[in-house]
């Protein structure tokens, strides 16, 4: 019974937040358990878990005495998430490029992934392009070998998607993002675990630099969108 219990929080959780990154729960907007309930066809009980595992993840915030709200991402946060960002996935390149298997890996993971972002690029106008480009990064986070290091980055990963969704939407962003994929990419496949982490960093920075706001001091804004205050 409990094993049960454990799914079934489990498989809210993972409902919730996928409806938090596409968007389904708007910013600023409180999330009702009854109506989470009756859309996920699940009890109260596993809801209430699964709101405050996403409370502590940073997905939602709590009210006493009002409960949970979707939070509005404020720049800072952006920058914050960023920096962040920046840091481990470095880290989650360079130890990719230290493994022993690192070319098979690139050679039989990476690329593919590689080719199928190309192909949305070139055939579908990017449509679809942004849950290939999460499904590559989370590939080289696993390979880290570091599982804490791996699921921070899908949590930080989740919560850029869903405050602002993806560098990918930016004018003229997915070229480049592919070619700084095909350069880490080489790096991690010639064992190069210094050029990976750098090239990983730059990656992020890039990203962050394209939405404009979400800037490092000193680095060039070219896109400013708006974010919820």
């Amino acid at each position: 019974m409990a094993i049960a219990r454990q799914t079934y929080k489990g498989q809210a959780y993972q409902e919730i937040r996928q409806m938090l990154i596409d968007g389904e729960l708007a910013p600023g907007a409180k999330v009702v358990v009854r109506v989470l309930s009756e859309q996920l066809s699940l009890s109260p009980t596993p809801i209430k878990s699964a709101l405050a595992g996403l409370e502590r993840d940073g997905f939602l915030v709590s009210i006493p005495h009002r409960g949970y709200f979707v939070p509005e991402v404020a720049v800072e946060d952006m920058r914050e998430i960023y920096e962040l960002r920046e840091a481990l996935d470095g880290i989650a390149a360079r130890n990719a490029a230290s493994m022993p298997d690192a070319e098979a890996f690139v050679r039989d993971t990476l690329r593919p992934l590689y080719e199928k972002q190309r192909l949305l690029q070139e055939e579908c106008g990017g449509v679809g392009y942004s849950a290939a480009d999460v499904a590559f990064h989370r590939a080289i986070w696993h390979m880290s070998g570091n599982a804490r290091l791996s699921q921070f980055l899908d949590n930080l990963g989740g919560q850029l998607r869903f405050a602002s969704g993806s560098s990918s939407s930016v004018p003229g962003r997915i070229p480049e993002a592919l070619d700084e994929h095909a350069a880490i990419m080489a790096a991690i496949a010639a064992g190069d675990a210094a050029l990976a982490e750098e090239l990983s960093r730059a990656h992020v920075r890039r990203a962050a630099e394209a939405f404009g706001g979400v800037v490092t001091p000193g680095s060039p804004a070219p896109y400013r969108p708006t974010f919820p205050a």
